[in-house]
């Protein structure tokens, strides 16, 4: 298998993409467009009343970000009339059955698309309880239902998180789930029931008239109880881990391809390095320090960071509260951020990737000089380069987080004297041009 191979893989094909508007969407379907051109029809399931706004939505959302540029500077004038050819936005949604596609469309997609990808999730590890659920848990149950129906179907390709796991530690095993399975002893959890329990809490707000605000506090507050309970750390990981079981137990005979990345981050290469949307994952962390509202965060300073950047390549090679009241905001912020992050910033678990390592090395042993477009290899990557050169620059159109892009901009000023140097030098350098800007190491000492 390579290079070529793959993105010849997809040529003629049809394939249905949900999360098309996030992050993670808007790369993949670029990623697509680009190399594969020759790709019969990508169907977009976007939120929407109805096609129309959908198409809109996609125009907006999607294809005119800056992420495109490449694709339109490619095809030039042409560009439109290729994204109008090449994409066709859906109004619906993952938690509805058939996605509320009315019966022509589905007749449409079932008859055509060869590979469905879901993207779709709410990833927020403190998202309400029954927003979590409804899009993480009957999502999966509903593109299970659906994918049943494509006669022409040859993969569904999942992403879930490596965090599923919860907190273990040691190395940690690459298996599915099985219904009922916790990672609590003497716990069994029935994904039934606790549909149920969202379904009486809201029948009981309702009842005593609570307004929007305690609705929301009510619900989160339900989620990470019910996560804890059985032994996962927040909603997040906690609903993803319940549609991986109702995915394997409805799956049948077809072809489901799971994929669980870690903390994902802005794009390395191609096409536009550095770029991503919004504040993502551990960008929350460097953002505080950036704006100075954190002073200090707890890590264990021997934990290796997972954060996965190829995520996109992967895939298509694949298918184929009261204590804190008297605290300042600052520190409310700072504890509620330790809360959120302390499963991954003191995470003492080693992912086993022997999947994935088989992946890669089928990929390189036919290496045709094209691994450029599917390189995923993370011991290629220099992390110094990257976090200074390509990440934290890629913050500069986001005004919120310019105090970032400047320390970042000067390392890249001075990269041909800092890669001289250690890390520890690297931020003694910083911390003496910003003598006011929060450091982000951690050491005993500086030399």
């Amino acid at each position: 298998m390579d290079a070529a191979q793959v993105a010849a893989y997809f040529r003629g094909k049809n394939i249905l993409i949900t999360g098309a508007t996030g992050f993670l969407g808007k790369v993949l379907l670029e990623k697509i467009l680009r190399i594969q051109p020759d790709v019969t029809r990508l169907f977009l399931l976007v939120r929407a009343t109805d096609d129309e706004s959908a198409r809109q939505r996609v125009q907006t959302e999607v294809t005119g970000r800056e992420i495109f540029q490449v694709l339109r500077e490619k095809h030039g004038k042409g560009f439109e009339d290729f994204i109008e050819e090449k994409v066709c936005p859906l109004a619906g949604d993952v938690m509805y059955e058939d996605f509320g596609l009315d019966t022509a469309k589905l007749k449409e997609v079932s008859k055509v698309v060869d590979i469905i990808v879901n993207g779709a999730a709410t990833t927020n590890f403190y998202e309400r309880y029954d927003v979590s659920f409804d899009t993480n848990v009957l999502g999966a149950k509903q593109i299970c239902a659906l994918a049943n129906k494509c006669t022409k179907l040859k993969m569904l390709l999942h992403v879930s998180t490596a965090y599923v796991c919860g907190e273990q530690e040691g190395l940690i095993l690459e298996k599915p789930f099985m219904m009922g399975d916790t990672l609590r002893e003497g716990t069994h959890l029935d994904i039934e029931s606790e549909l149920n329990l969202i379904k009486h809490t809201q029948m009981e707000l309702k009842a005593n008239c609570a307004t929007d605000k305690a609705e929301r506090k009510t619900m989160k507050e339900l989620g990470l109880k019910r996560a804890r309970h059985f032994g996962w750390p927040n909603t997040y990981v906690f609903t993803k881990a319940m549609g991986e079981m109702l995915l394997g137990h409805l799956r049948g005979d077809l072809p489901v391809v799971v994929i669980r990345p870690s903390i994902i981050t802005s794009i390395l290469k191609e096409p536009l390095p550095g770029w991503m949307e919004g504040v993502r994952t551990i960008d929350s962390v460097f953002l505080g320090y950036a704006k100075q509202a954190l002073k200090f965060f707890l890590v264990d300073p021997n934990t290796i960071m997972d954060v996965i950047l190829h995520l996109v390549n992967v895939g298509l090679c694949g298918v184929f509260s009261g204590r804190y009241n008297e605290l300042s905001g600052k520190y409310r912020l700072a504890m509620h951020l330790i809360e959120l992050y302390a499963p991954y910033t003191l995470f003492k678990g080693r992912f086993d990737d022997m999947n994935l390592e088989k992946l890669r090395k089928a990929m390189e042993q036919n290496s045709d000089g094209g691994e450029y477009y599917f390189d995923f290899d993370p011991k290629k990557i220099n992390w110094d380069d990257y976090f200074y050169m390509v990440h934290f620059p890629g913050y500069r159109p986001n005004a919120a987080l310019k105090e970032m892009y400047m320390i970042s901009r000067f390392v890249t000023q001075h990269q041909g004297t800092l890669r001289q140097k250690k890390s520890s030098g690297t931020f003694l350098k910083v911390a003496t041009k910003h003598p006011r800007k929060p450091c982000l190491e951690s050491t005993s000492s500086v030399s």
